[in-house]
């Protein structure tokens, strides 16, 4: 007797062009002040103009993308205050979301951000800016997976999104020359069970490359 499967579900077009647009906004493969359009997207990833339209309504709506008058929709270019303002939201709510995740952060999970930070040494090495800000996001957030805190990483993912573009000019300005030390930091705060220490190096973590934004 056959057993009925169920139907998969199918993301709907202009959802996968979100989170296609969402990751590369993140990640900083799209440029500060970049433009985007319905016709060069709908060529770009083969899509009818509505769901373009309802993709780039959702990332102007949570701030990764900017509507102008005039109706231009482009990647953000934050003015200094508007850096200092998220990288305040970066200090405060980061160490909370690392010091929530503590108690659950188990042998397996270190070992798993130790091998995200070794991707992140070989974009480092390879002066990759993409995979960088790629590999340096994911050893946060999946760390921060661990707080079960959504609302705080909802925030915080939200703010990454806003950052994104102005982090690949800064990196692409001033390229690094060696993996972050604070991760290292994170990584042993977690092995000997160091609240404040993890406090600590998560703020230092995520403050430290923002001030080099600012000038």
């Amino acid at each position: 007797m056959k057993t009925a499967r169920s139907p998969e579900i199918v993301p709907a077009a202009h959802d996968r062009l979100y989170r296609t647009l969402r990751q590369q906004i993140m990640c900083g493969e799209l440029a500060p002040g970049q433009a985007l359009t319905l016709r060069g997207l709908g060529k770009a990833h083969g899509v009818s103009m509505t769901p373009a339209r309802e993709a780039l309504r959702r990332l102007v709506a949570e701030g990764a993308l900017m509507l102008s008058s005039s109706g231009r929709v482009a990647t953000p270019e934050l003015s200094n205050e508007r850096i200092e303002e998220l990288a305040a939201l970066r200090a405060l709510i980061e160490p909370e979301l690392a010091s929530r995740a503590l108690p659950r952060a188990h042998m397996a999970l270190i070992e798993r951000l130790a091998a995200i930070n070794a991707t992140n040494a070989e974009a480092v090495a390879k002066q990759d800016a993409v995979g960088y800000i790629r590999s340096n996001l994911e050893f946060h957030r999946t760390l921060y997976l661990r707080a079960q805190a959504p609302a705080m990483l909802a925030i915080i993912e939200t703010v990454w999104l806003q950052l994104g573009p102005t982090m690949r000019a800064l990196y692409g300005r001033t390229p690094r020359t060696e993996p972050t030390r604070h991760h290292r930091l994170i990584l042993s705060a977690l092995r000997a069970g160091d609240e404040p220490g993890l406090r600590l190096a998560v703020r230092s973590d995520v403050t430290q490359g923002l001030r080099h934004l600012v000038g």
